[in-house]
């Protein structure tokens, strides 16, 4: 059977991408190595990590935040058996509402790991070891990527474990040591310390959140320590030694020094991801490579005739949201449409509590560029629905090109910043500036009015600060 495109890899970049193509009268196949479809983020990624969040949200504030509200309850008891339980619903919703969607849009699915044999021909071999070779105009790689690693150190999915590991422990353990203070890091930090544990974040840089705004960064690493976290900042794991009921954890200043060994339960590898390349044969057919990631073009196009590249596997931030938008993008290019991606318009969401949220541009990238702008901030603290909420932490910041006013960047930490940020992007896709922004109306008591606060801020005229 012949097909118009093949995409391999059905995670939120090739199922969204298979799903538009389809809509647009393309015949579509999909191939996926694993036996449910939504790939690393709706599997072992982040939709399982949300769950988990959410869930031990609940615990944290039924054990210490409901006393405040005039709430009388006993010590709330974890019983982290059903709290997995719903993680494996959520996830078992998720994967199986994409498979419906693949069926209602006509879209063939074949199960087993995809082999790129030449242009047009994909091969499909499955669990039991059988093959067989499927013919396409085009194909699409969008296989994601996996859980990086430091030299020397063995993950064994039980002491030593990577974001899969951490979101499948039979218990809370004693003392959590994470290697990288990226979002995957903190994010199951947070689940870990909600629930009990002793978290400990070693990380190479002298930051927490690389590629984040500073100030937010900071803000945000001592909101952390407020709750427990501690952080060995400008260090670097040298050596883990697994034992019985446990690892000890050999850590030096990235300058050089002192060694300090760490006793850790449970170490938790969170050094980045690598994309997942691996049995695509692309050595074999001659697809241009660099740096681990598939070389593309402005159209997505590799080197090789008919054969495209999406998501984590390509450049970019390594976000589902971004692999999705470059699917819808890849379909509508292949049936003769306009597909765009606008790069500078890309939300990032740390989902701890509070949230942290960003798009656009940094301050610290506006001054390396060069651009003149202003900065308006606004604190939760003066925000009437945030003290109602008794969730005060954090501020919105608005950046804001000092000559045209447009928007160039907005930073929250707070309340449902995850959620806050969409405007600012909606604002920003449409080139408007912090006075748009600033003369719209927004609900009273609302999170959202921060957000309006900050942009009046811009022009040093907010309201209530």
């Amino acid at each position: 059977m012949s097909y118009d495109l093949i995409i391999i890899g059905t995670g939120p970049g090739g199922y969204v991408c298979a799903i538009r193509a389809a809509q647009l009268g393309l015949k579509v196949a999909v191939v996926e190595k694993r036996k449910t479809h939504g790939g690393t983020c709706l599997n072992v990624g982040c939709i399982p990590s949300k769950a988990m969040l959410h869930a031990s949200e609940m615990f944290e504030e039924a054990g210490h935040g409901f006393e405040a509200l005039g709430i009388q309850v006993s010590k709330p008891k974890l019983d982290l058996k059903a709290m997995m339980a719903h993680k494996q619903d959520t996830v078992d919703a998720n994967v199986n509402g994409v498979g419906f969607l693949l069926k209602k849009n006509k879209v063939d699915a074949f199960h087993g790991l995809g082999t790129i044999l030449a242009a047009g021909k994909v091969q499909v071999k499955a669990e039991d070891g059988t093959t067989q070779v499927l013919e396409t105009k085009n194909i699409v790689i969008a296989t994601g990527s996996e859980p990086a690693n430091l030299p020397g150190i063995n993950i064994d999915e039980k002491t030593v474990v990577t974001s899969t590991g951490a979101l499948e422990l039979g218990k809370v353990p004693g003392r959590m040591l994470i290697i990288g203070a990226g979002v995957i890091g903190l994010e199951l930090g947070s689940v870990w310390g909600r629930l009990g544990a002793k978290i400990t974040v070693v990380e190479y840089l002298d930051r927490i959140l690389p590629g984040m705004d500073t100030e937010v960064a900071k803000s945000f690493q001592r909101i952390l320590e407020k709750q427990g976290m501690a952080f060995h900042l400008s260090s670097k794991v040298t050596k883990v030694e697994q034992g019985k009921g446990g690892a000890k954890v050999t850590v030096e200043p990235a300058a050089g020094g002192e060694a300090t060994v760490l006793d850790a339960d449970v170490v938790l590898v969170a050094v980045g991801r690598r994309p997942n390349t691996d049995g695509l044969g692309l050595d074999a057919i001659g697809v241009a490579m660099e740096r681990g990631k598939v070389t593309i073009g402005h159209h997505y196009e590799t080197n090789v005739a008919g054969i495209y590249a999406i998501g984590d596997v390509v450049k970019g931030p390594m976000l589902a949201h971004k692999a999705e938008d470059e699917g819808v993008a890849m379909a509508e290019i292949l049936a003769g449409k306009a597909g765009h991606v606008n790069y500078d318009v890309i939300p990032g969401v740390v989902y701890t509590m509070p949230e942290v949220a960003s798009v656009g541009h940094t301050e610290e990238e506006l001054k390396a560029a060069g651009i003149a702008y202003k900065a308006g901030k606004f604190p939760f603290t003066a925000n009437g629905r945030a003290r109602a909420m008794r969730a005060t932490d954090g501020f919105v910041k608005v950046l804001a090109d000092a000559a045209t006013d447009r928007v160039l960047g907005v930073h929250i930490i707070g309340p449902n910043a995850g959620d806050l940020i969409h405007e600012c992007a909606v604002l920003m896709e449409f080139g408007g500036s912090s006075e748009d922004l600033a003369r719209t109306c927004h609900a009273h008591p609302t999170l959202s009015e921060a957000v309006k606060e900050a942009a009046l801020a811009v022009e040093k005229r907010a309201i209530h600060m």
